[in-house]
C-alpha cells in the first residue's frame, strides 16, 4: 500500500530582518533574525511577472491566480523554469540528540542521479537537473524532538526549523550560486517524521548572500526513501501542482483523479512521466509537437508515444481540444518507454485540464475509457484508472465534452493513429 503523498505548504514571512550575507555576516534590524512564518491558504500564488509563452496556440488556458493553474499561456516568473541547466544544493542536517547512522553522500545518493535522469528523460535532454550535495554534515542547535516534525507542521516549529537551519548552513554555503535548495535531515534522528517532506513557499522571499529565496524543499525522507519523491517535489519548485485527491476527512484513496499517469499525483506511480500538458507548460515540447484540434470535422492524427525520446523537434506528442475558457482535453499516447518502462498497460490516454482549479483540488482528471473494469491488482496506485487508455481498435466519446475518439492503428514505428472528432 502507497504512503500517502506529501502536500506543499505555503506560509507568509512577515516584514523581516531576515538576510543572510556570504561567511555568516548578518545584519539585523531586530533582536531576531526572522519572524514567525505563519500559514496562508493554499490558494494562494506568489506573485511575479509573466514571460510570454510565445506561440501556444489557440488551445492554451489562460494562467489563473489559482495556485500552480494549469495554464499556459504565460510562465509566473516568480519559478525557475526549467528549460536549462538549474543547480540544487543539498544540505545536510544532523542533531545533537541523535549521531547520524548515514553519511551526507549515502543520503545523496539516495535521490542523486535518478531525480537528475528523471527529467532528463522527461524533457528530452531539454533540461539538466545539476546537483551539489554538501560533504558534511550540519549540526542544527536543538535537538529533533525540539521541533515537532510531522505532516501537518505547526508553522511557528516550522518557522523555528527554517531559521535555524538557514543560519547553521550559511556559513559553508553561497546559496546565491543555486537555483535550487533542498534541507535534507538526518532520517534516523528520533523527532524526523518522514511524511513531513514538502516545499515551503515564502509569499515574501527571504535573502541570502543576495538571492532571492523563494521556496525551500524540506526532506524528511527515510533511508533508502519514496520511489522519484524528490522528482515530485521538485516538480512544485518549477509550478507543476498536486494532482493527487486529498479526502477532506482524511478516508478515502488519494489517487482517484489521476492514478498511474503523472509523478504529480504519485511518486509510485507504474507510469510517473509527466503529462504531455506539463511538458508542453514547462517549455518541453516544441509548437509543432502540439496539434490544437478545432471544430471542421475529423482530425487524423499520428501520435508518438510521449516518454518515448524525441526525434529531433517533429512527431506529434500531444493533441487538444478547448472545451471552454479555463478548461481542455488533452489526448496523448502511453506505453513502456523512458519514465514510463514499467506501466502494466498502454495506448491513447484522454485527460481534463481545468486552469482555474487549484493544486491538490483535481486541476487534472484522467478520463477512463474502460470503466467497467480495472487493471495491475498488485502494482497500480489506483487500478481503477490502470487501464484508462483507449487501445487500438476502439472508439471513444468523452462524457460532457463529446469529443470522440478513435484509435485506428500502430505504426510500424510504435506511434498511434488516433482519429479526433470535436463536439
Amino acid at each position: 500500500m502507497s504512503r500517502i503523498p506529501h502536500p506543499e505548504v505555503d506560509v507568509e514571512r512577515q516584514l523581516s530582518p531576515w538576510r543572510l550575507t556570504r561567511g555568516g555576516e548578518r545584519l539585523r534590524t531586530a533582536a531576531t533574525l526572522f519572524t514567525c512564518l505563519t500559514a496562508v491558504a493554499a490558494t494562494s500564488l506568489v506573485a511575479g511577472p509573466a514571460i510570454a509563452h510565445g506561440a501556444a496556440g489557440p488551445c492554451a488556458l489562460r494562467r489563473t491566480a489559482a495556485h500552480h493553474s494549469e495554464g499556459l499561456d504565460t510562465w509566473n516568473a516568480a519559478y525557475p523554469r526549467p528549460t536549462r541547466s538549474r543547480d540544487a544544493v543539498m544540505v545536510f542536517l544532523s542533531f545533537p540528540d541523535s549521531p547520524p547512522a548515514t553519511t551526507p553522500a549515502e543520503l545523496a545518493a539516495d535521490h542523486f542521479p535518478e531525480t537528475s535522469d528523471f527529467f532528463a528523460r522527461a524533457s528530452y535532454g531539454r533540461f539538466q537537473l545539476r546537483a551539489h550535495p554538501q560533504s558534511e554534515w550540519i549540526p542544527m542547535p536543538k535537538a529533533s524532538t525540539a521541533y515537532a516534525i510531522e505532516r501537518d507542521w505547526n508553522a511557528q516549529r516550522r518557522a523555528s526549523y527554517l531559521r535555524d537551519a538557514m543560519a547553521a548552513a550559511d556559513p559553508h554555503v553561497d546559496f546565491s550560486a543555486y537555483d535550487i535548495v533542498y534541507f535534507v535531515a538526518d532520517p534516523d534522528a528520533p523527532g524526523v517524521d518522514s511524511d513531513a517532506t514538502k516545499v515551503v513557499n515564502f509569499d515574501r522571499p527571504m535573502r541570502a548572500d543576495g538571492a532571492s529565496i523563494r521556496r525551500i524543499v524540506t526532506v524528511f525522507e527515510r533511508h533508502p526513501p519514496d520511489r522519484n519523491v524528490l522528482a515530485h517535489e521538485t516538480g512544485h519548485v518549477f509550478d507543476l501542482p498536486d494532482l493527487y485527491h486529498r479526502p477532506t476527512d482524511g478516508e478515502g484513496d488519494w489517487d482517484t483523479h489521476v492514478g498511474d499517469w503523472d509523478v504529480m499525483g504519485s511518486q509510485f506511480g507504474l507510469a510517473p512521466d509527466l503529462f504531455g500538458w506539463h511538458k508542453w507548460k514547462l517549455g518541453w515540447l516544441d509548437p509543432r509537437q502540439v496539434v490544437c484540434v478545432r471544430g471542421g470535422g475529423p482530425r487524423r492524427l499520428t501520435l508518438e508515444p510521449l516518454a518515448a525520446p524525441a526525434r529531433g523537434v517533429g512527431g506529434t506528442k500531444l493533441a487538444v481540444i478547448r472545451t471552454g475558457r479555463g478548461s481542455a482535453v488533452a489526448i496523448e499516447a502511453r506505453g513502456p518507454a523512458g519514465n514510463d518502462h514499467a506501466t502494466c498497460s498502454e495506448g491513447v490516454l484522454v485527460y481534463r485540464v481545468q486552469s482555474d482549479t487549484a493544486s491538490g483540488r483535481g486541476p487534472v482528471e484522467v478520463v477512463d475509457a474502460h470503466p467497467r473494469t480495472e487493471a495491475c491488482w498488485s502494482e497500480s496506485v489506483y487500478p481503477p484508472l490502470a487501464d484508462a487508455p483507449v487501445r487500438a481498435g476502439e472508439s471513444f466519446t468523452v462524457p460532457g465534452a463529446g469529443v470522440r475518439i478513435e484509435v485506428a492503428d500502430r505504426t510500424p514505428s510504435g506511434a498511434w493513429t488516433v482519429e479526433i472528432t470535436p463536439a
